[in-house]
């Protein structure tokens, strides 16, 4: 009867702990075929490269792509409207290259909210 029990506990204990393991080793593969959310990021512009095109923004190198959307004074710009001590904010995603790809970038001051015409005041 003992051995019978133990033989039960031990059984219980492999598939216990092969389970999980199964379950872990899922999980990379299904993050990978999704892609990342954005992350924002703001600061002042220490580097432009426009052969390389990339920004400095404090120790973080960032890569121009050709998605990538740049905004100053609420209108389209370009990597050349980008200067050195500009202030800048956007996102960003971490590339398969671990290069951390631009998707949008505002030149400038962050521009301050107006309230909206429609909205009641109280």
């Amino acid at each position: 009867m003992k051995k019978l029990i133990l033989a039960l506990t031990v059984a219980a204990l492999a598939a216990c702990t092969t389970l999980p393991a199964a379950a872990a080793d899922a999980k990379p593969a299904a993050q990978k075929a999704a892609p990342g959310r954005a992350v924002p990021f703001n600061g002042k512009i220490a580097a432009v490269d426009q052969q390389a095109k990339t920004i400095k923004v404090g120790e973080r190198v960032f890569q121009v792509t050709s998605t990538t959307r740049f905004m100053k004074d609420n209108k389209p710009a370009t990597l050349a409207d980008a200067k050195a001590d500009d202030e800048v904010g956007g996102a960003y995603r971490e590339g398969d290259d671990k290069k951390l790809n631009l998707v949008s970038v505002r030149l400038g001051p962050k521009p301050a909210l107006t309230p909206k015409k429609d909205a009641p005041v109280k």
